[in-house]
């Protein structure tokens, strides 16, 4: 299965440890160093990876993020470890206990949010629940109870606040919300934010990643902090921050992953019988978002595309998100045909100087790929893990099996790192990454 490295044993004893390492009692913090408070979308992977070795401790990891979903139901993208330092923008600088009416008043948040991928998590709890004693199950056939109406809350939020022409298409107001966040996809968008003086600061990342070429520059930084001035005069109200952005998009990625989970969750919905109304409702959203990714694509290739609503124009980038129907469905199956063969093909896993036949975050043949920054070439395992499972859950067995096994070749070798380089599988960015270990975990399980 590997070339080199730890065995799967080995791999999995040390994913587990790191994860154990980087908890922080009722939370895991994305990594220790670069990231040691919560992430939205990383706490509902590590839920993932966690599952297989506690559903008891998988629940306390998305119940404190739920715990954290501000009134209006928006799960922020960070939830602040109390106590810790050494990460930028904290708290004093998104001021949302504050400023937002919505805020959580128990917990320090951040004001944006992230990919819904939460029901995806709550999925593989339930299925790894059910391979345990009744007192497993009842955790997590309890946490499900508990938690239904606020995962309904978060769906709802985003079908109705997020979706701004009701097209189907996730609004971002930042390009931290894609998760994505320095991606050729936000060039052109980002370039038409004109940063004012910024606040001092000083960048935290730096810090931990001393090779400046792995990260950001410090125009794009600007950049990103003057976008959340900009929310912070309109105090993070979701109808104001519709026009007051200078920054708008409409995420293919994030709708599909939306689509997706409205999917999943109603899945769930209807084997745990919940109320008919939320799963009617989960139904439509899955259909309605479904439908605005498919009207994104080249009707010859498949490939997505993002919408800039600022400039008023579509915005086709060779990147992961070109790929988003394959995460959710809805093409032809004549076209779908043909973005699976670019996905396997030498654009994508199948480049002939690619280290691992995976995925990078975007084409070693476009002018914008950069193999060692962040979202603009590296491999990030939490992709590969992602298209894995969705490819399984559309019935295409070889490929997910194919992506898992390149997958855990590319993690034997311990390092758990954020991103990889493509060419030669350099672990990069943050090492000891717990949505890393938790991808692997997954695999093993």
């Amino acid at each position: 299965m590997q070339d080199r490295g730890f065995t799967p044993t080995q791999l999995a004893a040390r994913a587990a440890y790191l994860l154990r390492g980087n908890d922080l009692g009722v939370m895991t913090s994305a990594a220790p160093k670069l990231y040691p408070h919560m992430w939205s979308w990383d706490a509902a992977f590590v839920a993932v990876g966690l599952a297989p070795l506690s559903v008891e401790r998988a629940v306390v990891e998305l119940d404190t993020l739920l715990s954290a979903q501000w009134r209006n139901g928006m799960i922020p993208h960070i939830v602040f470890a109390n106590g810790v330092d050494g990460y930028f923008p904290g708290p004093a600088r998104w001021e949302v206990n504050r400023l937002a009416a919505n805020a959580p008043e128990t917990a320090q948040t951040s004001g944006i949010t992230q990919p819904p991928v939460h029901a995806i998590a709550v999925q593989r709890i339930l299925d790894h629940s059910r391979r345990h004693g009744r007192s497993t199950r009842a955790v997590a056939d309890a946490f499900l109870d508990r938690r239904w109406p606020d995962l309904m809350r978060w769906h709802r939020w985003l079908a109705r606040a997020r979706d701004l022409d009701g097209n189907g298409r996730i609004a971002l107001y930042h390009g931290w919300e894609s998760g994505m966040d320095n991606s050729p996809r936000w060039d052109a968008a980002y370039a038409n934010v004109i940063a004012d003086a910024v606040p001092a600061y000083r960048r935290e990342d730096l810090v931990h990643v001393t090779d400046p070429g792995q990260r950001p520059s410090d125009g794009e930084y600007a950049r990103y902090l003057w976008l959340l001035e900009e929310m912070k005069r309109v105090r993070y109200d979701d109808d104001e921050l519709a026009t007051a952005m200078s920054f708008a998009v409409e995420d293919v990625f994030v709708s599909a992953v939306f689509a997706l989970s409205c999917e999943v969750l109603a899945d769930i919905g209807e084997d745990c019988s919940k109320p008919r109304a939320d799963i009617r409702d989960l139904r439509e959203w899955s259909d309605r978002f479904r439908r605005g990714v498919v009207d994104t694509t080249d009707p010859r290739s498949g490939a997505a595309k993002d919408f800039d609503l600022r400039d008023g124009r579509w915005v086709a980038t060779d990147t992961l998100a070109m790929f988003a129907p394959l995460l959710c469905g809805g093409l032809d199956r004549p076209v779908e045909r043909v973005l699976l063969r670019t996905f396997d093909g030498p654009k994508f896993c199948g480049h002939p100087d690619l280290r691992y036949a995976l995925p990078p975050s975007t084409s070693p043949v476009s002018a914008d790929f950069r193999p060692r920054e962040y979202w603009r070439g590296p491999v990030w395992p939490v992709m590969t893990w992602l298209f894995s499972w969705a490819f399984a859950r559309r019935g295409w067995a070889e490929r997910a099996n194919a992506l898992r096994a390149e997958g855990l070749r590319q993690a034997a070798d311990g390092s758990f790192a954020e991103y990889y380089e493509p060419f030669t599988g350099e672990p990069l960015g943050s090492m000891q990454q717990s949505w890393t270990a938790a991808a692997v975990l997954d695999w093993l399980g």
